[in-house]
């Protein structure tokens, strides 16, 4: 690509291995994240890391700035409410990314990484701040944005090889477990495939022999478009 692509929760451990991965490709890479400590730790040689904070818009405009695309994967707190609550970084933040991009008229690809089970209410999970309803209400601001977007959900991760047989699927139904090189590459992946776009789907790995590299131009090309979808207002 021949703009930067930002990493928000780059120094994360999917985060770092996608900002590795797209370094590999020859690609700008920006890594967004909170502790410049972290970074220190983490950040590839070759990335350029702005310490910022997703919660705070006036902090991401400029690691933003330019940007083809933006991979979103911010690790969310889990306190019912305040600064370390679900809702300010799987929704508010998400808003304020999503606003920074839309101000400075340009068109990039966002890739969310969400979760298994957003549609289930009932699930555990959502008792960590109402985890899942926020990471579905920052899903519907990505998908009502205007911008071209994939929406990724994960099952349980692991941080296996990525062994097995991976699989797409759609709807939120059954459950899984998906190694964290397999989520990077989806996202990487998506970023070059137009059969990516515009789609939302879960992942799983199948435990089993490796497969090889998934044939991921046949994998999202198996995938339904979503439907137009309205962003939901603020939880009540």
């Amino acid at each position: 690509m021949d703009s930067p692509i930002a990493v928000i929760g780059g120094t994360g451990r999917v985060g770092r291995l996608v900002a590795r991965q797209l370094l590999a490709r020859g690609e700008s890479v920006r890594v967004i994240g909170r502790s410049t400590q972290r970074a220190r730790r983490h950040n590839p040689p070759l990335a350029q890391f702005f310490a910022a904070d997703v919660r705070a818009p006036a902090t991401v405009r400029t690691p933003l700035h330019g940007c083809s695309a933006v991979v979103y994967i911010v690790e969310p707190g889990t306190d019912d409410a305040g600064p370390d609550s679900p809702e300010t970084t799987l929704h508010t933040g998400v808003r304020h990314v999503l606003d920074a991009l839309l101000a400075a008229s340009g068109s990039p690809h966002f890739v969310l990484v969400s979760q298994r089970h957003v549609t289930r209410r009932d699930h555990p999970m959502n008792a960590y701040g109402r985890m899942l309803d926020w990471r579905l209400a920052g899903e519907d601001a990505v998908r009502s944005s205007g911008l071209p977007y994939t929406v990724i959900r994960p099952g349980w991760l692991t941080d296996e090889p990525g062994h097995g047989h991976l699989h797409l699927e759609q709807g939120d139904v059954g459950d899984g477990r998906v190694a964290r090189p397999h989520v990077a590459d989806a996202c990487v992946e998506a970023l070059y495939s137009p059969a990516a776009r515009g789609v939302t789907f879960e992942m799983r790995s199948e435990v089993g022999p490796g497969a090889g590299s998934p044939p991921w131009d046949e994998l999202f090309t198996g995938l339904r478009a979503d439907t137009p979808t309205a962003a939901r207002a603020a939880l009540a």
